[in-house]
Protein backbone atom coordinates (compact mmCIF):
# COMPACT_ATOMS: atom_id res chain seq x y z
CA UNK A 1 0.00 0.00 0.00
CA UNK A 2 1.57 3.51 -0.86
CA UNK A 3 1.78 6.22 1.73
CA UNK A 4 2.41 9.04 -1.29
CA UNK A 5 -0.14 12.10 0.01
CA UNK A 6 -0.66 10.49 2.88
CA UNK A 7 1.11 13.19 5.09
CA UNK A 8 -1.66 14.43 7.62
CA UNK A 9 -4.22 12.95 6.52
CA UNK A 10 -6.86 10.94 7.91
CA UNK A 11 -5.55 7.55 7.38
CA UNK A 12 -7.93 4.62 9.24
CA UNK A 13 -10.84 5.50 11.54
CA UNK A 14 -11.20 2.02 14.45
CA UNK A 15 -14.43 1.05 15.93
CA UNK A 16 -14.48 -0.87 19.43
CA UNK A 17 -17.48 -3.02 19.13
CA UNK A 18 -19.62 -5.86 21.16
CA UNK A 19 -20.03 -8.38 18.32
CA UNK A 20 -17.65 -7.69 14.63
CA UNK A 21 -20.34 -9.66 13.20
CA UNK A 22 -23.60 -7.59 14.19
CA UNK A 23 -21.15 -4.36 12.93
CA UNK A 24 -20.62 -6.22 9.40
CA UNK A 25 -24.04 -6.47 8.79
CA UNK A 26 -24.95 -3.15 9.64
CA UNK A 27 -22.22 -1.54 7.80
CA UNK A 28 -22.53 -3.80 4.51
CA UNK A 29 -26.20 -3.49 4.06
CA UNK A 30 -26.70 0.62 4.84
CA UNK A 31 -23.32 1.75 2.77
CA UNK A 32 -21.97 -1.72 0.80
CA UNK A 33 -18.86 -1.36 2.96
CA UNK A 34 -16.36 -4.81 2.50
CA UNK A 35 -14.76 -6.30 5.24
CA UNK A 36 -11.31 -8.54 5.66
CA UNK A 37 -11.67 -10.66 9.09
CA UNK A 38 -8.27 -10.50 10.71
CA UNK A 39 -8.73 -13.54 13.00
CA UNK A 40 -11.94 -13.53 15.58
CA UNK A 41 -11.36 -10.37 17.34
CA UNK A 42 -10.68 -7.95 14.74
CA UNK A 43 -12.04 -6.86 10.99
CA UNK A 44 -10.92 -4.27 8.44
CA UNK A 45 -13.56 -2.19 6.44
CA UNK A 46 -13.49 -0.40 3.06
CA UNK A 47 -15.76 1.84 2.24
CA UNK A 48 -14.11 2.28 -1.13
CA UNK A 49 -12.01 5.42 -0.33
CA UNK A 50 -10.96 5.24 3.55
CA UNK A 51 -10.52 2.01 5.08
CA UNK A 52 -10.79 1.35 9.05
CA UNK A 53 -11.16 -1.70 11.28
CA UNK A 54 -13.94 -3.47 14.21
CA UNK A 55 -12.64 -4.70 17.01
CA UNK A 56 -13.53 -6.37 20.16
CA UNK A 57 -10.05 -5.94 22.33
CA UNK A 58 -11.50 -3.36 23.91
CA UNK A 59 -14.80 -2.35 25.55
CA UNK A 60 -16.78 -0.30 23.52
CA UNK A 61 -16.95 3.58 24.33
CA UNK A 62 -19.68 5.06 21.90
CA UNK A 63 -19.83 8.60 24.06
CA UNK A 64 -17.02 11.19 22.61
CA UNK A 65 -14.68 11.81 20.42
CA UNK A 66 -14.82 13.05 17.18
CA UNK A 67 -18.07 12.74 14.75
CA UNK A 68 -17.17 10.79 11.28
CA UNK A 69 -19.38 12.09 8.73
CA UNK A 70 -20.57 9.98 5.73
CA UNK A 71 -21.56 11.77 2.14
CA UNK A 72 -24.81 10.68 0.20
CA UNK A 73 -25.73 11.65 -3.26
CA UNK A 74 -29.43 10.73 -1.67
CA UNK A 75 -30.14 11.69 1.83
CA UNK A 76 -33.43 10.18 2.44
CA UNK A 77 -32.73 6.98 0.79
CA UNK A 78 -29.43 6.53 2.90
CA UNK A 79 -31.79 7.37 6.15
CA UNK A 80 -33.89 4.73 4.62
CA UNK A 81 -31.60 2.37 4.43
CA UNK A 82 -30.00 2.83 8.05
CA UNK A 83 -33.31 2.18 9.38
CA UNK A 84 -33.51 -0.78 7.31
CA UNK A 85 -29.72 -2.16 8.29
CA UNK A 86 -31.41 -1.26 12.48
CA UNK A 87 -29.68 2.28 12.86
CA UNK A 88 -31.14 4.31 14.79
CA UNK A 89 -32.14 8.16 13.57
CA UNK A 90 -30.50 10.41 16.75
CA UNK A 91 -31.46 14.06 14.98
CA UNK A 92 -33.75 13.93 11.56
CA UNK A 93 -32.66 15.77 8.78
CA UNK A 94 -31.79 18.94 8.98
CA UNK A 95 -30.49 22.05 6.99
CA UNK A 96 -26.81 23.29 7.44
CA UNK A 97 -24.49 25.88 5.88
CA UNK A 98 -23.59 23.46 2.68
CA UNK A 99 -26.96 21.07 2.36
CA UNK A 100 -28.53 18.66 4.60
CA UNK A 101 -27.71 15.79 7.08
CA UNK A 102 -28.70 13.42 10.00
CA UNK A 103 -26.97 11.64 12.48
CA UNK A 104 -27.81 8.44 13.38
CA UNK A 105 -26.70 5.68 15.93
CA UNK A 106 -24.81 2.01 15.17
CA UNK A 107 -25.53 -0.89 16.85
CA UNK A 108 -23.10 -0.53 19.47
CA UNK A 109 -24.37 3.35 19.70
CA UNK A 110 -21.93 5.30 18.14
CA UNK A 111 -23.53 8.27 16.70
CA UNK A 112 -22.42 9.49 13.12
CA UNK A 113 -23.59 11.62 10.22
CA UNK A 114 -24.70 11.68 6.98
CA UNK A 115 -24.57 14.62 4.76
CA UNK A 116 -25.50 15.75 1.00
CA UNK A 117 -24.81 18.91 -0.76
CA UNK A 118 -28.60 18.20 -2.33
Amino acid sequence: MSTAGADRRIDYIEFNVADIAVSKAFYGAAFGWTFTDYGSSYCEFRDGRLSGGFTTLAPVSAAGGPLVILYADDLEETLARIETAGGQIAKPIFPFPGGRRFHFRDPDGYELAVWSSR
